[in-house]
């Protein structure tokens, strides 16, 4: 019985480990990328107001972005910014943010995600 229990132990541990390494793999290359084109319009609008530097509709647009999740590749703190894309229907602010790296209006490095974090997509302009 203790052999039986002992081996499940491992499987479950072995598991575990696989688990984290897909994790740690979902790095920059797991990245997708998605044409201007193929964005919500709301996403496109929020994209041009960013290059224009506003106006912004959500006050908490323009806060930094932590990247706390690790997907996009790694930069120091204060590097990537987030705005919000709207949602029709959201009562809130919903989960669609693009998220801009370096000099916002200028640096053509925007990531959209439209599950609040979960994934992102490179916008190829």
């Amino acid at each position: 019985m203790r052999t039986v229990k002992s081996r499940k132990n491992w499987l479950l541990f072995f598991a575990a480990i696989l688990l984290s390494l897909s994790v740690f793999a979902k790095g920059p290359a797991a990245l997708g990328s998605v044409a201007v084109v193929e964005l919500p319009i709301e996403a496109q609008k929020t994209l041009v107001q960013i290059k224009q530097g506003g106006p912004f509709t959500y006050p908490k647009d323009g806060v930094v972005f932590g990247n706390y999740e690790k997907i996009l590749p790694r930069q120091t703190r204060g590097y990537y910014h987030e705005y919000t894309v709207k949602t029709p229907g959201a009562r809130n602010r919903g989960a669609r943010r693009i998220i801009a790296g370096g000099e916002a209006k200028t640096s053509g490095e925007y990531y959209y995600t439209d599950d609040h974090y979960a994934s992102f997509r490179r916008i190829k302009e």
